[in-house]
């Protein structure tokens, strides 16, 4: 089982702030995870994590799409961040 963490913007779209969800088999990394996400949801959902510029942490660490994921894993989910 993974831990998914919805944070910002993402929160308020997609209208929670965590899950959990049972690791399947063909997930192996942050890529798959959220194909494996969006593969039962609405648009929305697809539009929000899919996006070119979304951000993930695994465990805490920020990570690249290709990073592997296990079971027992916390991963983050961002909206990009802007500063000025």
């Amino acid at each position: 089982m993974v831990t998914l963490v919805y944070f910002a913007s993402f929160r308020e779209k997609l209208g929670q702030d965590r899950e959990q969800m049972d690791l399947p088999a063909t997930v192996s990394n942050v890529a798959d995870l959220i194909g494996h996400i969006v593969s039962d949801r609405d648009a929305v959902w697809q539009q929000t994590l899919q996006a070119a510029n979304v951000l993930v942490a695994v465990n805490q660490e920020m990570v690249e799409e290709d990073h592997p994921v296990a079971d027992g894993d916390e991963v983050a989910f961002f909206p990009p961040v802007t500063g000025g």
